[in-house]
């Protein structure tokens, strides 16, 4: 979810609520501690120099349960998170502790907002020898010989 995507939420928005991937939520207390731009410059495995942006939202839940963020604030603190940092319409990356500092990506299903686990991926499949997976559909596999099951077959 961009910037962007995150403000039109927040201006119909009755509440700010975070649904972890485990279905949870994080406690309706949590306070945003940091919005920022974080900025990666790296080197793929390929040997391709890159540079990602994203916009930080830190999550931190306290001991002072009255504590509730509403959207208005949210909004205020991402406008002045524009205005200062000289933030773009970036990727949101959300923090948040769990284990240890989870990193989420973020989504929105209507009512919350949701937090999607991030996965690692490589950058440069072709250059690092990682053979490609053939594509296949369920018609092909259903095709060949052997490799189909019937009901009442027993290979399931």
């Amino acid at each position: 979810m961009k910037l962007s995507e995150i403000k039109n939420h927040l201006a119909t928005a009755e509440a700010v609520n975070f649904k972890l991937p485990n279905g949870t939520f994080v406690p309706e207390n949590f306070h945003v501690t940091e919005v920022g731009v974080i900025t990666k410059n790296f080197i793929d495995c390929g040997g391709v120099v890159r540079k990602e942006e994203v916009a930080n939202f830190q999550l931190w839940d306290a001991n002072d349960f009255e504590h509730r963020l509403k959207p208005k604030k949210l909004l205020d603190i991402i406008a002045l998170s524009e205005k200062v940092l000289g933030m773009g319409d970036f990727e949101i990356e959300v923090e948040y502790q769990s284990d240890t500092i989870g990193k989420y990506d973020l989504d929105f299903n209507g009512t919350d907002f949701i937090l999607v686990n991030k996965q690692t991926a490589c950058l440069a499949e072709d250059a690092c020898g990682i053979p490609a997976k053939p594509k296949l559909s369920l018609q092909m596999l259903g095709n060949q010989e052997g490799n189909s099951c019937t009901p009442g077959g027993g290979c399931c």
